[in-house]
Order: structure tokens, then C-alpha cells, then sequence
């Protein structure tokens, strides 16, 4: 997952930069918002870590909608961005932090807690790189 987002937030840095995408008005607007709901989606790494599993989860879920809110207001390159940073996060979306009780999941898994933290890392980058863009 970590990966995933350094590829794409590398690549749309590139963009920027050679002025491929150009940034509008509404670009930076939704970059900033999505950055700052990222931001209090996924707390700091050593509050995280002390969270309660469920809670973890409960975070990274939010950092997703955040990303699907905002690739709802947006057309072009910053949607294809927050696209591919939403199918990037998607893992989340089949964990599971409660325990099983012998019963179907749906296909849920619980993540370990390294996953966790890749996963937490990856909305912090994507986090700064929204900021990024929004002062762009």
C-alpha cells in the first residue's frame, strides 16, 4: 500500500512539475480539505499505535471516505489521482478487527499489526502530498 501511493504521489509531483497538470482553483480547494480531513482521520504514529485495533481500523476506514468524498467533487487528473489513492487503500475495506465467533466474514481478514502501520503511513503521505498540491 505504501508503495502504491509513493508511485502515484510521485508521479503526480512529476506532473505538476513539468506542467503537465495544471493545478486550478478547485483542484487546490479539494486538496486542501481532503488533506485536512486526512490529517484528523489518521492521527500521528504513536497515537495510532496505543489505539484499541477496532479503533485503528475505524480510522483507515474514515481516511478512505475521505478520499471517496473528495474524488466525488473533482473531474480530470486530481479524480484519476484520488482514484488510483482509493484503489490503492482498498485492502482496508476486507480487514477485520473483531474476531471471527466461528461465523462468515464476508471474506474479512484481520491485518497484522505491520499492515496497520503501512497502511497509516500511506494516508500520511498521501496526506502531505494533498497539502502539496494545495499550495502548488
Amino acid at each position: 500500500m505504501r508503495t502504491a501511493i509513493e508511485d502515484l504521489v510521485e508521479e503526480a509531483e512529476r506532473l505538476i512539475r513539468d506542467q503537465v497538470w495544471i493545478l486550478t482553483p478547485g483542484d487546490r480547494f479539494i486538496a486542501a480539505k481532503a488533506a485536512a480531513d486526512l490529517d484528523a482521520a489518521v492521527l500521528t504514529p504513536q497515537t495510532q499505535q496505543v489505539l484499541p485495533e477496532v479503533d485503528r481500523l475505524a480510522h483507515l476506514r474514515e481516511a478512505l471516505a475521505v478520499v471517496a468524498i473528495a474524488l466525488a467533487h473533482v473531474h480530470g487528473r486530481l479524480a484519476w489521482f484520488l482514484g488510483a489513492a482509493a484503489t490503492a487503500l482498498t485492502p482496508v475495506l476486507h480487514w477485520r478487527a473483531l474476531p471471527d465467533e466461528d461465523g462468515p466474514t464476508f471474506g474479512a481478514v484481520a491485518p497484522t499489526h505491520a499492515q496497520y502501520t503501512e497502511a497509516e503511513d500511506a494516508v500520511r503521505r498521501l496526506q502531505n502530498a494533498l497539502a502539496g498540491i494545495s499550495t502548488a
